[in-house]
């Protein structure tokens, strides 16, 4: 379960951004070792017509706010989507959406971090083995903490994204940390630094503060 922070993603991309909101939203829910799956099973926005109040709020495209975020969610299930869809729980887009959004709200990432006093500010720098115990105090299994440079040149790390991983039966379980692919690291910030936190310090940004 993929999570990203809007005020990192606009500062990297402050062109794209729109009225990005100040809480972590879904990038997507993503199976390993699998993608695209079934290039022949298209996504329908009308199966998931119930869900579109909620998928615009938690499951934005913060890169082109302008498309209603069709694209995005098409991407999604297209290449994520279709691989979930081997598990019953997750064998419908209906299925898929609406379990994703059950599962961040659960998780209730940004309220959790609140609680363990981590929150946004521009004076204050984290350590990121401070920002991964405190989830897994929260949690009982390991994240996955991703990052950016801040500036090309720089080692001051910008957070990011959060995964938080589940088993096949959708029970939290711990996260790999082995490298991954640079096509799915990358893949919805191509030209874009996103990799696993390095130990040491990191900036969590507030909104206010990014270059929209």
């Amino acid at each position: 379960m993929v999570h990203h922070w809007p005020a990192t993603v606009c500062q990297e991309v402050a062109r794209h951004c729109k009225d990005p909101p100040n809480y972590w939203t879904i990038h997507g829910l993503w199976p390993d070792k699998s993608e695209a799956c079934n290039r022949s099973w298209p996504f329908n926005p009308h199966e998931i017509k119930d869900l579109l109040p909620d998928m615009k709020m938690y499951w934005p495209d913060l890169l082109h706010p302008s498309n209603c975020s069709l694209q995005f969610w098409s991407h999604e299930w297209k290449k994520h989507g279709t691989c979930a869809a081997q598990l019953d729980a997750l064998n419908s887009q209906r299925k898929y959406f609406g379990k994703s959004l059950d599962l961040y709200k659960a998780l209730a990432l940004t309220s959790m971090l609140q609680k363990l006093g981590i929150e946004p500010s521009t004076d204050h720098y984290y350590q990121v083995s401070d920002i991964r115990d405190a989830l897994v105090t929260m949690y009982k299994v390991v994240p996955k903490v991703q990052c950016f440079l801040l500036e090309k040149g720089q080692e001051v790390q910008l957070l990011g994204q959060v995964e938080l991983c589940f088993s096949k039966d959708l029970q939290l379980r711990n996260c790999s940390h082995a490298a991954e692919p640079a096509a799915r690291r990358q893949e919805a910030w191509p030209n874009l630094g996103l990799h696993v936190c390095n130990d040491g310090l990191v900036l969590y940004p507030p909104l206010n503060e990014t270059k929209l």
